[in-house]
């Protein structure tokens, strides 16, 4: 039996072959990157191209594809290579033209890497020009994305400072040791304080050791060889620690493998067992689910992130947002404090808000009603009232100082006398008089906060501050499938993340 079908040969020729421009829809994504990158300022980024030499591919060719293998989740170099013969997309691009991985590598790595904040501000800018975006309201929230670093590479710091102390410990021992059977006592008007040691510490003691236990019959053979142990090994492995320290800086762990890599915990956590891995945390502000500002820390938490972050708003942008929106893991007296020097007016959350709006938080609040927020403070003759009426007075004030360096001032009120009182047992735990402790500054801010997350306008932002920022990392991380870094080092994975980026902004506009 016949059946119909639709022509079908192989080696039928066109006749008037169509161009590629033809076989672009008029509406595909590819075309919203070719007309943005048109729009923007490239000078910069031809800079950093050398006039000697063989003619380059052309920076605003390499841009377009590089921005549209990152829309396409194409992140390998070699995968761009094979689109740019094979993908009509990438073909039209660049013309037909078609670079090798190598060069597509180094443009990523070497040319965007001073240049590319430029080019996203210049896209978020001209987003702003056609009233996508206000860069008026921001909703600020971070993440933690893993580095390609090996798991099990960590260098902690609590280890290396384990480890000085007990080599400083086996020192003193065999000093001690060594001074004990010495023919002679030792001379030195200074003799060496092992509370902390150093390569040159440590070589000129092993010395005084050695000097001390060779040839002399009172010393064991064990001793003998520990000394040469020490002599041989503990100078470099000091040496070692040292650079460890100095690549650690403030942070408490790092990878061998990338340095810049801090161990953090993943919510992607396959094992379900709280593995810390090497990340980074990457902080990100958005508006409308652009993404308007991003940068990349080396801290395990957002507290300390948000200065940065701000500043490096500012940088791009020589202004600052007028409202700010995040969540808890900023509430701080130093990030509140901030915000309000910078002029801007902040929704953001402290770490018990949440617990007093819910119905066990107020239910909790009333069955506690000896806490010291319960208790009434005289600001005028700065003391409390505790539950039976008596006067809790001012005895110290302290300083303490952040991580960051920031200054925190606590003040501690003690009761007279709790000693007889018929509800002590309820009122506190303890056997002298009730003291507690108030961060005066830190109270004001958190009311001034409350006020602001309470209003009409403080809800409806807390209600779009889940809509707006937290499915952009859902988009990049599970729609695109980017949950680990390709590169390594700081600066490295702050341009890969900043393409993602732009390439989130870019599909943001084509849809």
């Amino acid at each position: 039996m016949k059946r119909n079908f639709k022509e079908y040969n192989q080696q039928q020729n066109w006749l008037f072959p169509p161009s590629i421009e033809e076989l672009i829809p008029e509406d595909h994504p590819v075309r919203i990157v070719n007309g943005v990158i048109e729009h923007l300022d490239l000078k910069p980024l031809i800079k950093a191209y050398s006039k000697d030499g063989q003619p380059s591919y052309h920076p605003k060719m390499m841009l377009k594809v590089m921005v549209y293998a990152y829309m396409d989740n194409t992140y390998s170099t070699r995968k761009i290579e094979k689109a740019m013969r094979e993908n009509i997309n990438f073909m039209w691009l660049s013309n037909k033209q078609v670079a090798d991985h190598n060069t597509i590598a180094r443009f990523r790595s070497q040319k965007l890497k001073d240049v590319f904040k430029d080019i996203f501000k210049q896209v978020v800018l001209l987003l702003a020009q056609e009233g996508l975006v206000k860069l008026k309201e921001v909703y600020t929230d971070g993440t933690k994305i893993e580095s390609v670093a090996g798991r099990y590479t960590f260098v902690w710091g609590n280890a290396l400072k384990t480890q000085k102390e007990k080599m400083a410990r086996q020192l003193e021992e065999m000093w001690e040791y060594a001074q004990s059977i010495a023919d002679e006592e030792d001379t030195d008007p200074t003799p060496p304080d092992f509370k902390k040691v150093d390569k040159e510490k440590v070589e000129k003691t092993a010395q005084k050791i050695d000097k001390i236990l060779k040839g002399n019959p009172k010393a064991s053979s064990k001793a003998k060889a520990k000394a040469r142990y020490i002599a041989k090994n503990f100078p470099a492995n000091l040496e070692k620690y040292e650079q460890q320290e100095q690549l650690l800086g403030n942070r408490s762990s790092y990878s061998k493998t990338d340095p810049d890599a801090t161990f953090m915990r993943m919510k992607e956590d396959h094992m379900k067992n709280g593995q810390l891995k090497p990340g980074y945390n990457v902080q990100i502000s958005s508006e409308d689910q652009f993404i308007v500002n991003y940068t990349l820390h080396q801290d395990t938490n957002d507290i300390h992130t948000l200065r940065p972050h701000l500043e490096n708003y500012e940088y791009l942008y020589q202004n600052l947002p007028e409202t700010l929106t995040a969540d808890a893991g900023y509430g701080s007296q130093e990030n509140y404090e901030l915000l309000s020097e910078k002029g801007i007016k902040g929704y953001v959350k402290f770490n018990t808000f949440d617990k007093e709006q819910n119905k066990a938080g107020k239910k909790r609040k009333e069955k506690a009603p000896f806490h010291r927020d319960q208790l009434y403070y005289n600001e005028k003759e700065d003391h409390y009232v505790c539950p039976m009426g008596q006067r809790m007075e001012k005895i110290a004030q302290a300083t303490k100082t952040t991580k960051s360096g920031y200054r925190q001032t606590v003040s501690k009120y003690s009761a007279k006398n709790c000693n007889g009182c018929p509800i002590r047992n309820v009122c506190f735990k303890g056997k002298y008089n009730r003291v507690i402790e108030r961060n005066h500054a830190l109270e004001h801010y958190k009311q001034k906060a409350r006020e602001h997350l309470l209003s009409e306008i403080g809800e409806i932002k807390r209600r779009k501050r889940t809509a707006d920022v937290e499915p952009v990392f859902a988009h990049i991380k599970s729609n695109r499938n980017f949950k680990r870094f390709t590169h390594r080092g700081l600066d490295k994975v702050e341009l890969e993340f900043g393409l993602h980026a732009l390439a989130h902004n870019m599909r943001k506009k084509s849809a």
